[in-house]
């Protein structure tokens, strides 16, 4: 059944959850309360950052589509977990890779320094396992406490291929896999669990979480090339400066021209700034070598798969808008 909404819009493609958003925003501010100042000032510059909070948005949707359109227990404080978990790697993030903007402001390790941002990183992962108990299922705490470990593995693999031009296809999913697609996966097969839904549907639900993700960290490393700073909340080619051979680097390394190829090798291998007419001249290989096109296709072949996985779910409001979220996650510009 093709979706009705607005494929640019995600305010409307959630309007099934509204309701609960609003009341998400309301558990995550209650849980990130600490009695220490500084914790609270740095938690609350990340809530009014914003952000689309996606996973949690899946992680509702499933639910509730395999609920019938009913709300379920535990929903909202998984949801939070998982936005805690997500904004603790973010942090973490934004230190190692020594990033300045994210959302389009400032980002916490900017603003704060990095050993706050490492600390409150270190918080919202601690309360994230505080939380994660709330269901009393031994099954909510493997896929939490696994996915944490995952996602931890994938930012290691993701340290070791910086600055490394050798870096292929492969090794680069397995990184996205693991850092990004594995919190995705996590939240849509904890959707299912909270909806008491059955072992198949379960795996679908994770594995259409598993594909979405990757779909989604495709369209993100394509939008590094073709955003600016203003949709996307951060640094257009950010991933170059930072030595990150991601899919369109990979496909120029291999299909680009000589110079091209050694233009490119060069600057994942530097550890100094990029200078901006270097970065002009590979973002124009990008361009004309046929590597965003390479990547866009590699996106919708992930959200296609995601499709398949989610065809024999019920037919409900929130079943439409998990279809439609694929369908964003190949049209969205920020």
């Amino acid at each position: 059944m093709p979706s009705t909404v607005k494929i640019n819009d995600l305010s409307q493609i959630l309007a099934p959850i509204a309701l609960d958003f609003k009341a998400l925003d309301e558990v995550i501010r209650l849980k990130l309360a600490s009695k220490v100042a500084l914790i609270d000032q740095i938690s609350s510059y990340i809530i009014q950052a914003g952000g689309k909070r996606v996973r949690p948005a899946l992680l509702m949707l499933v639910a509730k589509a395999l609920a019938h359109g009913k709300t379920t227990p535990h929903t909202l404080e998984m949801a939070a977990v998982v936005e805690f978990i997500h904004t603790a790697t973010l942090l973490h993030d934004d230190v190692v890779d020594e990033s300045t903007l994210r959302r389009g402001r400032e980002t916490a390790n900017a603003a704060f320094g990095n050993a706050a941002s490492v600390l409150v990183g270190d918080f919202l992962y601690s309360r994230a396992f505080q939380m994660m108990v709330g269901p009393n299922d031994l099954r909510v705490m493997e896929i939490l406490s696994d996915a944490t470990n995952t996602i931890a593995e994938g930012e290691v693999l993701q340290l070791l291929n910086m600055n490394d031009p050798e870096v292929d296809e492969a090794s680069y999913l397995q990184v996205i896999r693991y850092k990004t697609a594995k919190l995705f996966e996590a939240s849509t097969e904890l959707g299912a669990i909270l909806a008491n839904a059955s072992a198949q549907q379960r795996d679908q639900a994770a594995a259409f979480g598993r594909h979405i993700g990757t779909a989604f960290q495709l369209m993100d490393d394509l939008l590094d090339y073709t955003a600016n700073a203003a949709q996307m909340g951060k640094n257009a080619g950010d991933d170059l400066r930072e030595g990150k051979p991601t899919l369109p680097l990979i496909f120029l390394l291999e299909h680009g021209t000589s110079e091209e190829r050694l233009l490119v090798r060069a600057a994942i291998e530097q550890n100094q700034d990029l200078p901006d007419d270097v970065f002009a001249q590979i973002l124009r290989g990008v361009q004309n070598s046929g590597a965003l096109e390479y990547t866009q296709a590699a996106a919708k072949r992930e959200a296609d798969l995601a499709l398949t996985c989610i065809q024999d779910f019920p037919e409900n409001d929130a079943t439409s808008a998990l279809r439609a979220l694929f369908e964003y996650s190949l049209a969205r510009q920020t």
